[in-house]
């Protein structure tokens, strides 16, 4: 399915994904260069919250331009099959090769501010990724091996203590928080297994 059609079939989880589905509609509809960062407003991304066979811990890396732990992800670049570009970066950015989609489905959408940084000696305006999310599992018992030009470390936490971990307060309570309740609230975390 083409990803604009599959983001008109969501169902928004909350309040919060129903307002950013209408703006990515929207801003998909204004933009045909919207799947390129070369749209210095926003762009398409894809993330992945992944999770372990058990599904009580998810895999995170330590980011280096927003000094926190947090999901991976990474930009489309002119790729419109976002759940290729969510394994991708998962793959590149963890080292993890046992990463698999549990579905081609889309987990959840997010708006998502970028405050201006520094990349590659270049400064990089404030911006919006206007991101998919997908869910994927992976083997928590694969070797893991740091992205250096990306993040400074790659871990497995608890579906709670990803939360703890995450230094983004916004992240932790709109959007982390939320997948979490997602997998709960589907019957994703299987029984017999902890969050704790």
């Amino acid at each position: 399915m083409d990803i604009r059609a599959a983001i008109a079939a969501y169902s928004p989880f909350n309040e919060q994904e129903d307002a950013d589905k209408t703006l990515i509609l929207d801003f998909l509809q204004k933009n045909p260069d919207a799947f390129y960062r070369t749209n210095r407003i926003a762009h398409m991304t894809a993330s992945a919250w992944v999770v372990n066979p058990a599904r009580n811990r998810v895999l995170m890396v330590y980011h280096n331009i927003y000094d926190s732990w947090s999901w991976t992800g990474g930009h489309a670049d002119g790729e419109e099959d976002l759940a290729a570009v969510a394994l991708r970066e998962v793959r590149e950015e963890t080292g993890v090769r046992s990463a698999r989609l549990l579905s081609k489905e889309i987990f959840s959408l997010e708006s998502l501010t970028v405050d201006g940084h520094e990349k590659h000696g270049a400064y990089v305006p404030s911006h919006l990724h206007l991101n998919v999310t997908y869910l994927l599992e992976a083997d928590d018992s694969d070797p893991l091996t740091v992205c250096e030009a990306e993040n400074s470390g790659v871990r497995w936490f608890t579906l709670d203590g990803a939360l703890e971990a995450s230094t983004e307060p916004w992240f932790v309570q709109r959007i982390y928080g939320k997948l979490n309740d997602k997998l709960r609230r589907t019957h994703l975390v299987q029984e017999g297994y902890s969050s704790e």
